[in-house]
């Protein structure tokens, strides 16, 4: 898309800044003596999206007002934490730092036992299989223009390729070679190991009907044209043992208890607190 086409392209102007709303305040906020500054606060509601500006600036309120309990605390406890770095090189802020080490010293998650994890593996065993893989091919007959009359044209083609070919492969491949409009023709038409979801819905459909080591009688249509398929065979998934996942398993409930933890441990931050501007249910501060 030419780049006079977007965002606002295409002999439109942008708005003028001075124009725009302003974000939405309803209110000072204090915690413990110390104003969240509006402009902050408005900054913050970005990172909430919400139906309406109240319920936004309320979320973002909310969140800046724990935040600044947090540092609180962690001023109070005298902590001084290095500060980390991530992956990319990044490091990051003071504050964050503070709140990191104040959690991980005040918030106790519980630990994950082995009969929880074994609860949470059995409950959601589904999660833990392999994809169905499917080995197929393909041979892609594509219209010479857009009409129906085109895509006729291009149907009675994959039809008489169809009635020529048996089941053999190898004469699959041949055929691939010499018609397929895709570039997988220079590998027989070879689409190698695809798992459910990976093509599209009317070719992934097709291929769920065909038995292993068959060729479609008939062609089917996509966007892209008409496909003549090929299952080579079907790789069943399997269930990965408890042993196998059990470490990810542990990971995850473990993310999950600290986070509940975390919250615990805010909300009760917030009991102890005198905060003006803002009521704070301790009870959602999870979901905040």
């Amino acid at each position: 898309m030419p780049d006079a086409c977007r965002s606002g392209g295409c002999g439109s102007s942008s708005p003028d800044p001075r124009l725009r709303p302003a974000p939405p305040s309803f209110g000072i906020v204090v915690v413990n003596g110390t104003e969240i500054e509006p402009e902050a606060i408005a900054q913050e509601i970005q990172h909430h999206p919400a139906p309406d500006g109240e319920t936004a600036w309320k979320q973002a309120a909310t969140a800046l007002a724990l935040r600044e309990l947090l540092l609180q605390e962690a001023r109070r406890l005298n902590l001084e934490p290095d500060v980390e770095q991530d992956e990319s090189g990044r490091s990051e802020s003071r504050e964050d730092a503070a709140i990191r080490v104040l959690l991980a010293r005040c918030a106790e998650p519980a630990k994950a036992g082995e009969q929880e994890c074994r609860r949470y593996y059995e409950s959601r065993i589904d999660r833990f299989r392999t994809p169905d893989l499917f080995e197929a091919a393909h041979i892609l007959i594509e219209p010479e223009g857009r009409d129906e009359a085109a895509w006729a044209d291009a149907e009675a083609e994959a039809s008489a390729i169809v009635s020529e070919l048996g089941d053999d492969p190898e004469d699959f491949a041949e055929a691939a070679r010499a018609f397929s409009k895709c570039p997988t023709a220079h590998q027989g038409g070879s689409l190698g190991q695809v798992r459910r979801g990976e093509l599209v819905p009317a070719v992934q459909d097709a291929l769920e009907r065909l038995a292993e080591g068959t060729t479609a009688r008939k062609p089917v249509r996509s966007r892209f044209g008409w496909h003549i398929l090929r299952l080579q065979r079907k790789i069943e998934g399997r269930t990965l043992p408890f042993e196998i996942v059990r470490p990810k398993i542990v990971d995850m409930l473990d993310a999950r208890a600290w986070t509940i933890a975390s919250a615990r441990y805010a909300a009760e931050l917030a009991r102890k607190a005198d905060i003006e501007g803002i009521l704070i249910d301790p009870n959602s501060i999870g979901m905040i």
